[in-house]
C-alpha cells in the first residue's frame, strides 16, 4: 500500500506522514482532509495523489481514484507503483483491456513482481482470453509456487474453461498452503460437484475456530460448510452456517430494499405504453444481442448454454455495460425521457462497441446474460429495439433460497437477507409484469421448471422466439465446449436434472421471512399477481 511505505520511510513532510498513519489505521475521515490540504499546498506531489487514490478506492470511488492516478503518471511517467494501482482500478471498473495496456508498461519496468502478472492474468480472463490467462498463471506459479491466492485464482480460470479436475487440484493446493483460506474452500463448494468428507469438514471447522480469522475467511467458510451439511442432508446445521455467512456478509453490503422499490415505481411511471410507442425504432437497429435477464440462480446459464450450442450464437458472459451506460446518466431513469433519437441510437451503438471486446467468433448473435439487466429492460428496448430479451424465471422459494446459499464475488447485495431477497424478487416481477402489459410479446419467458420437465418443447420455443432454426446440438448443450464464468459452470456441463427444483423444501421451516416478503407473488407463480 502507498500509505504504509510513506509512514515507514521517515523522509516525507509531517502532514503527509500523519495522513499515511491515519490511512494505515483506516481512519479515512482523518486522512482525507490532510491529503487534500497537502495537495492544495503542493499540487504536484505524486505520492500524495497516489495515497488519496488509495483512499478513494477503499470507499469505492474508483473514478476519483482513476483521475488521481492518471494525473500522477502524467506528471511522473516512471512512477510504476502508481501505474500498477491505475491498472487495478481499471480492472475494478470493468475496463480490463485498458488495465492490460497499463500492465504491459508496469511489467516492462518491474518484471519480477508476480502480483503484476497475477492481475494481468485475471484481466485476460475478464476479456475471455483464457489461454493467455492460464499461460500467465503457469509462469507465475513456476516462479513463485507458494502463493495460495494465486493458486486459487488459477483454479478459477481452470474451472471456467472446463478443466474441473485441474481446478480442484489448484484449490486443494491453495488450501494446503493456507488452510484457513475460506474463499478456496468456498470455491470447491461452488463447483456444486465436490462432496466434502469428514476430514474436510473438520478442517473447515478448525479454521473457523482460529483466533483472529478474518471476516472474509469466516463467511466463505460458513457458506462452504452450509453446502457440506446440505449435501449430507442435514438441513439444521446447513441453514445455521448459511445464515451465519449471510449475516456477516450483509454487514459489509450497502443495500436498501426501499430504494429498489422506489426505482421500480419510477420506472413504471415513466415507461408507459405511450412513452415507449413514441420511442419505437429510434435506437440502434442491430439485432445482434440476446439478453438473458431475471433473478440470479434462475436458469440463465442453462439458457445461455442451450443458445450458445447453436451455430449462429456466441455466449459471452455477464456483461457490465448496460448498467454502466445507465449509471452514467444523472437522474436515471427519468433522464431517458429527454433522450433524442440520436442519443438512443448512439447509446445502442456504444453498447455494441463495449461488448465487442468479449466476442471471440464471427457468429451473427451474441448473449449478454447479466441477470440484473431486468431493471434496465425498458432502456434496453429503446436503445436496441431489435435485441431479443429472455426472462429466466424460477419458483420464488427455489430461486431465492438458491441465492441465499450462494456467495457472490461481487454485486447481488440483496441476496444476503431473506426479507430483502423476497422484496427484490417481488420488484423484479412487478417491473416485468408492467413491461408485459405495455409491450406484449416483447419478452420471451422461460420457466425453469417447465424447461426441466420438457426441454425439447421449451428449447424449440426459445429458438423460435430468437428467429433461429432448431439444431439438435441445442438439446445436447452439456456437450458444448466453451468457457462458462458463472456459479452454474459445472451444472450446465451435465444433462438437465430435477434435483435443484426442490432443494429448498428441507429448509422450509426457516423461510418464513422470505414467504412473507414475497406475498402473493409466491401463490401466483408462474404468473404474476393481478395487482402488483
Amino acid at each position: 500500500m502507498a500509505a504504509a511505505g510513506i509512514a515507514a520511510s521517515g523522509r516525507y513532510p509531517p502532514r503527509l506522514v500523519e495522513a499515511a498513519l491515519a490511512l494505515n489505521d483506516n481512519r479515512l475521515s482523518d486522512a482525507e482532509p490532510l491529503l487534500k490540504r497537502h495537495l492544495h499546498d503542493d499540487p504536484f506531489d505524486v505520492a500524495a495523489m497516489r495515497m488519496l487514490a488509495e483512499l478513494a478506492g477503499r470507499i469505492g470511488r474508483y473514478r476519483d481514484a482513476e483521475n488521481l492516478l492518471r494525473r500522477a503518471v502524467e506528471l511522473s511517467p516512471g512512477f510504476t507503483a502508481a501505474r500498477s494501482n491505475l491498472a487495478l482500478v481499471l480492472y475494478r471498473l470493468n475496463r480490463p483491456a485498458e488495465a492490460i495496456a497499463e500492465l504491459d508498461r508496469v511489467i516492462a519496468d518491474d518484471p519480477d513482481n508476480v502480483g503484476h502478472a497475477n492481475l494481468q492474468a485475471a484481466a485476460y480472463g475478464r476479456i475471455g482470453d483464457f489461454d493467455e490467462a492460464i499461460a500467465l498463471y503457469d509462469r507465475v506459479l513456476r516462479e513463485a509456487p507458494d502463493q495460495p491466492r494465486v493458486w486459487m485464482s488459477y483454479g478459477h480460470m481452470l474451472k471456467t474453461v472446463g478443466r474441473q479436475a485441474d481446478g480442484v487440484a489448484a484449490y486443494r493446493r491453495a488450501i494446503d498452503l493456507m488452510p484457513a483460506l475460506g474463499e478456496a474452500w468456498w470455491s470447491l463448494a461452488n463447483l456444486k460437484t465436490v462432496r466434502f468428507d469428514d476430514a474436510d469438514i473438520a478442517a473447515m471447522e478448525a479454521a473457523l475456530a482460529e483466533p483472529g480469522i478474518s471476516d472474509e475467511d469466516r463467511f466463505h467458510l460458513d457458506f462452504a460448510l452450509g453446502k457440506a451439511f446440505e449435501d449430507r442432508q442435514q438441513p439444521e446445521p446447513a441453514f445455521r452456517h448459511y445464515a451465519a455467512g449471510n449475516a456477516l456478509r450483509r454487514t459489509r453490503q450497502s443495500y436498501d430494499a426501499d430504494e429498489t422499490e422506489r426505482f421500480v415505481d419510477r420506472s413504471i411511471a415513466l415507461f408507459s405504453a405511450d412513452f415507449l410507442a413514441a420511442g419505437a425504432g429510434l435506437g440502434c437497429s442491430a439485432p445482434d444481442p440476446i439478453f438473458i435477464l431475471g433473478m440470479p440462480r434462475a436458469g440463465s446459464t442453462l439458457i445461455e448454454q442451450i443458445l450458445a450450442s447453436h451455430s449462429l450464437v456466441e455466449g459471452t458472459t455477464e456483461l457490465p455495460d448496460i448498467p454502466a451506460l445507465a449509471r452514467r446518466e444523472d437522474n436515471y431513469p427519468e433522464a431517458v425521457g429527454h433522450f433524442t433519437a440520436d442519443k438512443l441510437r448512439s447509446m445502442g451503438e456504444e453498447y455494441l462497441r463495449r461488448a465487442r471486446i468479449q466476442r471471440r467468433t464471427d457468429r451473427q448473435f451474441f448473449i449478454d446474460k447479466l441477470p440484473n439487466n431486468w431493471a434496465h429492460l425498458p432502456f434496453i428496448h429503446l436503445i436496441l429495439p431489435n435485441a431479443k430479451i429472455i426472462d429466466a424465471r424460477r419458483h420464488p422459494l427455489g430461486c431465492c433460497f438458491s441465492n441465499f446459499k450462494q456467495h457472490f464475488a461481487r454485486g447481488q447485495a440483496f441476496s444476503y437477507d431473506l426479507t430483502d431477497m423476497g422484496r427484490y424478487y417481488r420488484d423484479y416481477v412487478r417491473l416485468m409484469a408492467h413491461v408485459d402489459s405495455v409491450l406484449p410479446g416483447r419478452v420471451h419467458r422461460v420457466i425453469y421448471e417447465e424447461m426441466v420437465d420438457d426441454p425439447e418443447r421449451e428449447t424449440r420455443a426459445l429458438l423460435a422466439y430468437c428467429g433461429l432454426d432448431f439444431e439438435p446440438a441445442c438439446l445436447s448443450f452439456h456437450e458444448t465446449e466453451r468457457a462458462v464464468r458463472t456459479a452454474s459452470s459445472e451444472q450446465v456441463r451435465q444433462p438437465i436434472f430435477r434435483d435443484g427444483t426442490e432443494a429448498w423444501k428441507p429448509f422450509a421451516e426457516w423461510l418464513g421471512p422470505l414467504e412473507a416478503a414475497l406475498g402473493d407473488v409466491l401463490s401466483a407463480y408462474p404468473a404474476a399477481p393481478a395487482a402488483l
